[in-house]
């Protein structure tokens, strides 16, 4: 499947990385497991044992390779770090797939990234001009191109070097032959969390990584702040100027997994109030509240009980689709979402039905899930969207069409509900945005998240200004570079 043809936005990469245990692959396994959600096309871990660094790529699920013992076998040591992969920078291919490794001078390194650096393409210009060779077609490349390239003399100054040279969105687990590092970006934008494993420390993307171990959530990393594990003790530096956080909002939205804990709260919680914050500003009356399974089923649930009307599971997912076992012939393509839900014809018949999700990006889905609610009977399908209107494409490791291909972005609302075929469409405020995630109203002068989806206002202005194209851009510069 293209990446352009997916009607939800998909999140590039979890992290996970652990010091000082005798079982590091497995629990990084794990790890990777909890936050396979985060990215479906590969998988990697990268062990140290003390003497040497070992690296295993995969393509695909977790499940299906690192659960093999004689993969786990080729991987020994009490460091271990990992990732899972979603590209939205260079092509689908065993070497864009991370953590990289490299034998830097003094020291060998290994990264596994989340996010996208929005002056990637500039970078590697500069540096291929300056003899840099370059294996893959990804971004975080870049990164360990800066950090082999820099004069520092210590490796924690030399990745503060390169830090100071990307910009864009970023989370960042990093091996040394000492040392296990954690950082993100100065406005925070991409997350990660501390956790600790009796004398073991351990840096994921959500805390649902944490708990499928046995660790203890400690805090989330800083925003600009770099934290070094080192002979089982913390070092916390902050070598950015002080910026205030600005979170990713999608990740309450969507991205995280419902039991992950974000400010004190499980994402869980989040999406019932922002279904409890559109009940507030909806005022259609209906039969029973439906969610699109299973992003919508928290805002469904919220939205129900506000109003008190009935919650139905009118759409039930097919869990097990994975690929087609069978030549997708166009026949077969137009089965579209069929193939993953069906409804509960008889629940829904001659029923006013509020269609709940949590986004609505394309609109290609939703159109076909309207139809397919009126084509078992319904008599009026009313859309509610637990968040703003999708209006502009994110630079910081969201894979997302293209400005010309949200449908906020080109069509009114009346005009959006009259492409999906809904009887109306309602979508949740900015501003009930930010209540529901007990903010207040938004604030214009400094707002306390990346909301830029909806704003166009974004926190580290992209210098490279491809979006979705880049991976076409880095492809012809790397064939470029090879003339």
């Amino acid at each position: 499947m293209k990446k352009s043809s997916l009607d939800k936005l998909r999140e590039e990469c979890g992290i996970f990385g652990i010091s000082n245990h005798d079982e590091a692959t497995k629990l990084v396994a794990l790890g990777l497991h909890a936050l396979q959600h985060r990215g479906q096309e590969g998988c990697g871990i990268v062990s140290f044992d003390g003497k040497n660094f070992h690296s295993e790529k995969r393509q695909g699920l977790v499940g299906d390779h690192f659960t093999n013992p004689s993969t786990i076998k080729k991987l020994p040591g009490n460091f271990a770090i990992g990732h899972n992969r979603y590209s939205t920078t260079g092509e689908t291919s065993l070497r864009n797939i991370q953590p990289f490794f490299a034998d830097l001078y003094g020291s060998g390194v290994s990264l596994a990234h989340n996010g996208n650096l929005t002056n990637a393409i500039e970078l590697r210009n500069n540096l291929v001009k300056d003899g840099a060779i370059f294996r893959t077609t990804s971004d975080t490349e870049t990164i360990v191109q800066l950090i082999a390239k820099s004069k520092r003399v210590k490796m924690v100054d030399k990745i503060i070097d390169a830090l100071f040279q990307i910009q864009g969105g970023y989370s960042l687990v990093m091996m040394t032959n000492k040392k296990l590092i954690g950082l993100r970006d100065p406005f925070g934008i991409r997350p990660l969390v501390l956790g600790k494993l009796n004398n073991s420390y351990i840096f994921a993307s959500e805390t649902c990584a944490l708990d499928i171990v046995g660790a203890k959530f400690i805090r989330e990393v800083e925003n600009g702040e770099i934290i070094v594990i080192e002979n089982n003790e913390i070092n916390s530096i902050k070598p950015f100027p002080q910026k205030k956080s600005r979170p990713c909002i999608f990740e309450y939205i969507y991205f995280a997994r419902p039991d992950s804990i974000i400010e004190g709260k499980c994402a869980y919680e989040f999406r019932k109030k922002f279904g409890e914050e559109l009940a507030k500003e909806s005022d259609i009356e209906a039969d029973m509240i439906v969610p699109v399974p299973d992003s919508g089923v928290p805002a469904a649930l919220g939205f129900s009980q506000f109003t008190k009307k009935p919650f139905e599971l009118g759409l039930i997912r097919n869990h097990y689709v994975g690929r087609t076992f069978i030549e997708p012939s166009q026949s077969i393509r137009s089965l579209g979402v069929k193939l993953k839900l069906s409804s509960s014809k008889t629940l829904i018949k001659n029923k006013k039905i509020i269609l709940i999700d949590d986004s609505l990006v394309r609109g290609t889905t939703c159109y076909k899930i309207v139809k397919m609610i009126y084509d078992a009977g319904a008599s009026e399908v009313h859309v509610r969207i637990a968040c703003p209107e999708i209006i502009y494409p994110d630079f910081y490791g969201v894979d997302m069409p293209t400005k010309q291909e949200l449908l906020a972005h080109n069509k009114s609302i009346d005009e959006m509900c009259d492409y999906i075929k809904a009887k109306s469409l309602k979508f949740l405020s900015l501003d009930g945005l930010y209540r529901a995630l007990g903010k207040g109203p938004r604030n214009k002068s400094y707002p306390q998240f990346s909301d830029h989806y909806f704003t166009g206002e974004y926190p580290v202005k992209p210098i490279d200004e491809l979006g979705s194209n880049k991976i076409t851009q880095l492809s012809l510069l790397s064939s470029k570079s090879n003339n």
